[in-house]
């Protein structure tokens, strides 16, 4: 199996040959998740870590026609764009792609609702870019499972600005060898580390956002004439090869790309129904069936878990620190501290992640215990296994196969919708625009972005 020279021709070629044309699916797929994504970055904007944000788009970044979440601003795309996609990222309440491990909203919606307000399109061709953007993500990810993440990457934002380059290229019709540039030149910008877990940094929600921004200067800079590679992801010096260090993944991406068209993956792609890393979501379910049962807070002596290799440095290393997360926003990727806020409060709410650290929750939580599990199925799936001793020293064993919105055990829409409403009220909008916002993206037939932009402003302050 060989991979055959210029993967981002083939897939700008099969990208162009299908906007407009996609599936009533995985259009109804993208409203959802488009719709889920304002709904988390408006929230992130009023109650998120990151405070003042919004100042990126004031002052000399003042202007453009695209929307800024939670300040009634406008800013030129690519600003708009870095400013919402680190407020969608910010709570880690965003959508996930599981088998690739992709936060493709944070980067794709900021991406794609920047470039159509700027170029005054249609919603319709927003959605329709926005979930080819997604597509191409996902089969990036897919190309080479959990090697980004294992070398240091947030997946997202090593492979974001590729895709935001296409979503920019899509909407702006942009000829074939302009847009194969622009995906060449977002070759040069892939980035984004965990080293912000050390420290609990909030530059984790910016990482998405900087894809998104680096990928929409990259189709720009491919307009103004600059050229880019074609064989940019593949070869000694592709992407693969430099970031994942797998030389095998662009003959796996050249056979996905022979699916566009016929294989649809955002239709599986997760949402978030809690506030913290998806890695943790599963054991907070398992967990969640012990304390169904009967069991409290109180009675719980210990709980043992087992964590996927693939998840660990994210969610468990090293264990001290995440027993005793150093900031409430850390411990949005503290496995034992979140264990025990579901077990102590009873459900995992953004409170855990803003009120102090300590009490109940960090007693539990140092009393939490793990071993890494490697024949888990991670990442293909996200499971989970734990064992819980009480006081009086029975055990009770609960384990989740895969996380709640994988590809086997879908959210309902109703949900969904649920969430989002939900997010938006909390976000300062009042009913009215709440029903116009969720009438707009999801039973319009092409949503007037003007009118949604007018009552996403209701939340500004």
């Amino acid at each position: 199996m060989t991979a055959p020279s210029g993967l981002t021709s083939e897939l700008v070629r099969r990208a162009r040959a299908l906007h407009g044309r996609l599936p009533d699916e995985v259009m109804a797929s993208a409203r959802l998740h488009l719709l889920d994504a304002i709904g988390v970055g408006a929230l992130g904007a009023r109650s998120g870590p990151l405070h003042g944000l919004d100042r990126v788009a004031t002052g000399a970044h003042a202007g453009g026609r695209s929307t800024v979440l939670g300040s009634g601003a406008s800013a030129p795309a690519s600003v708009a764009a870095l400013v919402n996609g680190s407020y969608i990222h910010s709570l880690e309440f965003d959508d996930t792609h599981v088998g690739s491990v992709m936060h493709g909203s944070a980067t794709l919606a900021a991406a794609a609702l920047a470039v159509a307000q700027d170029a005054d399109l249609g919603g319709a061709a927003m959605l329709s870019a926005y979930a080819l953007g997604w597509e191409a993500i996902i089969r990036m990810g897919l190309a080479s499972p959990g090697t980004l993440q294992a070398r240091g990457f947030q997946t997202t934002s090593a492979a974001g600005p590729f895709a935001a380059a296409l979503v920019s290229s899509l909407l702006l019709d942009d000829p074939e060898d302009v847009a194969v540039s622009a995906l060449g030149i977002a070759g040069s910008m892939p980035g984004g580390t965990f080293a912000f877990l050390a420290e609990g940094d909030t530059v984790k929600a910016g990482q998405p956002a900087w894809a998104a921004h680096s990928g929409l200067w990259a189709a720009e800079l491919a307009r103004a004439g600059m050229t880019g590679p074609s064989r940019v992801l593949e070869g000694d010096w592709g992407f693969f090869a430099l970031y994942a260090d797998d030389p095998g993944a662009p003959a796996r991406l050249a056979d996905e790309l022979t699916t566009l068209g016929d294989r649809w993956h955002l239709p599986d792609a997760a949402f978030k129904m809690i506030p913290c890393c998806h890695f943790i979501h599963p054991f907070v379910e398992a967990l969640g069936e012990v304390l169904d049962g009967g069991v409290r807070a109180d009675d719980i002596a210990s709980i043992h878990c087992h964590v996927p290799r693939g998840a660990v440095p994210v969610i468990a290393d090293p264990w001290s620190d995440r027993q005793s997360p150093r900031t409430p926003h850390d411990a949005r990727w503290s496995l034992p501290y979140v264990l025990a806020g579901r077990a102590v409060d009873g459900h995992v709410a953004l409170d855990l992640f803003s009120d102090p650290i300590g009490g109940a929750r960090l007693d539990l939580s140092r009393r939490i215990t793990h071993e890494v599990w490697d024949d888990s199925g991670f990442p293909a799936r996200f499971p989970a296994r734990l064992r819980v001793t009480l006081m009086g020293g029975r055990t009770i064993d609960a384990s989740v196969d895969d996380v709640l919105g994988g590809a086997g055990r879908p959210v309902p829409a109703r949900d969904v919708l649920a969430k989002a409403r939900a997010n938006l009220t909390a976000a300062g909008l009042g009913a009215e625009q709440v029903d116009q916002v969720v009438a707009e993206l999801i039973d319009a037939p092409d949503p007037d972005l003007r009118r949604l932009a007018g009552a996403l402003g209701a939340a500004a302050g």
